[in-house]
């Protein structure tokens, strides 16, 4: 395989191990300052130049995009993305993971721990929203700040209060969130690589600081993951779309409390914390994402009007509740059920011996009047997650889906 690295420093530590980790398992890689690429954009034929020369032929792309090139940076992952080639992370992954808001936002509708947070944009709303969080003491952080650069720990009311208007007259945006007293000063980072997590530490803040990032002076251990928080990264980076994520965790008193889901997660820190070869496991994700892509079946499948994919919920009442697939006759009825969610379980692909249960969601392509049909007799619509931007044959999985 030949695979860009887009990096504005070829010399940073997760850069060289990447480069060194594509070398010893046998392919080839160029290392390319994401601000140097032009985008070319006309029908049928999206195209890249770097440095006014079209580009090599890659297999597929590594994203280490700072957030201060995030704009152009993603705009040219999206442009790879149009051209076929395959993208550690995509795009649009890329933008929600680097937007705290969003971020957050799009990880509440699943069952995922995290710090009560409020976004307000008025004056007479603060006090109200540290109310909702709680109370004081508060974090208020800045929407797009890393390294701990622009979070603020208020120990009262007034305090918090005067720091956000302060913030606020100058235009920024700020979330307050409630202060986990008990992981005060540290945190869990676990590295997600394609659906597991490949390493974690525990970091711990320096002295009397609150805030636990490595660039802070924060100590480091390799630690091993109870199933708890192992499934809660996972379940992180899979709801923003992410293939490799740092995903950083708070030990609240009830369990993990999701604080941040990083989209270009430094190695050198986990690496001499864990001696674990991260590099190594981003380069074999790679190469099986490249020989057995994802594919975006909402994409593949609905160029039909009469045919598209959607869920539905079976209810008690339902006609074909208690029946196996076979007996429910829905494939005679042109509908295909790609997947049943069960609970916390994923059933992909079943069986005609399958029994549909009550609360069962079925994920299904077919016939749309058929489908809707099905709403008559006691299925209920079920609300879809909103899947990322499509991606040019690259995308989830149908298990995924």
């Amino acid at each position: 395989m030949h695979i860009a690295i887009l990096s504005s420093n070829a010399n940073l530590y997760s850069t060289r191990r990447i480069c060194e980790a594509i070398v010893s398992r046998g392919h080839t890689y160029k290392v390319m300052h994401p601000m140097n690429f032009s985008i070319l954009v006309e029908s049928n034929n999206p195209t890249l130049h770097y440095n006014n020369k079209p580009i090599d032929k890659f297999d597929a792309v590594i994203p280490r995009i700072g957030t201060s090139i995030t704009f152009f940076g993603t705009a040219v992952v999206r442009q790879f993305e149009q051209m076929g080639v395959f993208c550690l992370n995509s795009a649009y992954s890329i933008q929600v993971s680097r937007d705290k808001l969003r971020c957050i936002q799009h990880l509440s509708r699943h069952p995922i721990g995290m710090p009560k947070t409020a976004f307000v944009r008025q004056k007479k709303s603060v006090l109200k929203a540290i109310e909702d969080v709680g109370g004081a003491p508060v974090i208020i952080k800045l929407l797009e700040g890393t390294q701990g650069i622009g979070v603020i720990l208020a120990d009262n009311t007034k305090i918090a209060e005067a720091i956000i208007e302060t913030l606020q007259t100058t235009k920024q945006n700020v979330l307050i969130q409630s202060f986990v007293r008990e992981s005060r000063g540290k945190d869990i980072r676990a590295f997600v690589v394609g659906g597991r997590v490949v390493a974690a530490m525990r970091r711990k803040a320096k002295g009397d600081e609150f805030r636990s990032n490595v660039h802070r002076g924060a100590s480091v251990e390799g630690i091993k993951l109870d199933a708890l928080y192992e499934s809660t990264a996972i379940r992180a980076s899979q709801v923003l779309g992410l293939h490799c994520a740092g995903v950083d965790m708070l030990e609240g008193k009830d369990g993990p409390m999701v604080m941040e889901v990083n989209s270009s997660p430094g190695l050198e820190g986990i690496e001499r914390a864990t001696h674990v070869d991260i590099g190594d496991a981003i380069i074999q994700h790679i190469e099986q994402q490249v020989l057995f892509p994802d594919i975006d079946i909402r994409q593949k499948l609905t160029l039909q009007k009469e045919y598209g994919v959607a869920e539905f919920q079976l209810s008690r009442e339902s006609s074909i509740c208690g029946k196996t697939l076979r007996e429910s006759g829905l494939r005679e009825k042109d509908i295909l059920v790609l997947n049943i969610q069960r609970g916390t379980l994923n059933i992909p692909n079943p069986k005609s011996t399958r029994q549909l249960l009550a609360n069962d969601v079925l994920l299904c392509f077919g016939s749309l009047l058929a489908m809707r049909s099905l709403v008559h007799v006691g299925v209920v619509p079920h609300k879809l997650d909103t899947p990322p931007p499509p991606r040019r044959g690259r995308k989830r999985s149908p298990a995924a889906a």
